[in-house]
Formats: structure tokens, C-alpha cells, sequence
């Protein structure tokens, strides 16, 4: 009993020391400087592929927009940030897939591809070109016009993950 009192004085110091000097994870993987990066502009994704979807450019822009919104502290516009994000969707085509034993496809893969140009306003030497690619498999009996929102939700969510690795997560 008589150590005690010298313990609990001893765990107060340690824990109002610990508490002043703080550690900050992000699990979201980002790696932001926000000292120096502040805004990140991300421009509309027109879809100039042959095989049109009406909502697609929209759907895209906002789901990369909001990715950033969600797991970052950059302040999202259309122009002039400190990282900027442009470019195009430039395919999104059906390929008919596993042939049925009555020679008709059994399975149709819904692509998308996007063209994106990062730009690093800070560090110039971290800007790059690349394109992202996704695909849905579906099957052939059913009408592409019933699965396509939740095939195109699923590519942009896996597209948009892809784009913020690379440019903030640097994973």
C-alpha cells in the first residue's frame, strides 16, 4: 500500500504527457500533406465511348469527387487545386463471353476504361497518365438495361478506390 501512493502520481504524469503528444493514423491510407496540398480540382469525365450511357460521365465525376470528399480534408473543386484530376471515359463496351452449348454467349462483360491525367501543382515530379480499367460479368439472359446501374456503381467504386490509391494513398 505503501508504493501506491507513488503510482498513481507516476500514471497521471505519464498519461497528461502521453495525452500532449499525439500520434495520428488515417486509416483511409491517404498521405496529404495538408500543410502545403489544400484542394484538389476534379473536373466532368466525359464519356466518349462508342456505346453511350446517359448517366455514366455524371455518375463517374461525382463518384470520384465524392471518394475525396469522404476521405480526405482537401476542399473539392472544378479547377485550380493544388492536385488536379482530368480526363475521359474512353471505352465502355459489352464483350459476349462463355459459349452456351447452343453457340449463343451464356455470359456478357461490361468494360469500362478511363483516361486520367493527375497533376501535381505541388510536387510536379508526382503527376502521371494512366488508365483505369473495370469489368462486370453478367449473364447473357438478362437485359443489359436491368443490370447496368449496379454493374457501372460497382466499376466506378472500383475505378474511383484505384485513382485515389494512386494519388493520395501512394500504395
Amino acid at each position: 500500500m505503501k508504493h501506491l501512493r507513488y503510482i498513481f502520481p507516476a500514471l497521471f504524469t505519464a498519461m497528461v504527457l502521453l495525452s500532449s503528444c499525439t500520434i495520428s493514423y488515417k486509416f483511409n491510407g491517404a498521405s496529404i500533406d495538408y500543410s502545403k496540398i489544400k484542394s484538389i480540382a476534379i473536373a466532368d469525365f466525359p464519356n466518349n465511348s462508342a456505346l453511350v450511357n446517359p448517366t455514366l460521365s455524371s455518375d463517374f465525376s461525382e463518384g470520384l469527387r465524392d471518394i475525396f470528399q469522404r476521405q480526405t480534408r482537401l476542399q473539392v473543386t472544378r479547377r485550380d487545386g493544388d492536385l488536379e484530376l482530368e480526363g475521359e471515359i474512353i471505352d465502355y463496351n459489352l464483350t459476349p463471353m462463355a459459349i452456351a452449348s447452343d453457340s449463343y454467349s451464356a455470359q456478357t462483360k461490361l468494360t469500362m476504361v478511363v483516361k486520367l491525367i493527375f497533376t501535381n501543382n505541388v510536387d510536379p515530379d508526382e503527376s502521371f497518365e494512366r488508365s483505369y480499367t473495370a469489368y462486370q460479368i453478367f449473364d447473357s439472359s438478362q437485359l443489359l438495361t436491368d443490370v447496368q446501374d449496379e454493374l457501372c456503381s460497382q466499376m466506378i467504386k472500383e475505378i474511383t478506390e484505384n485513382i485515389y490509391n494512386d494519388t493520395v494513398a501512394r500504395w
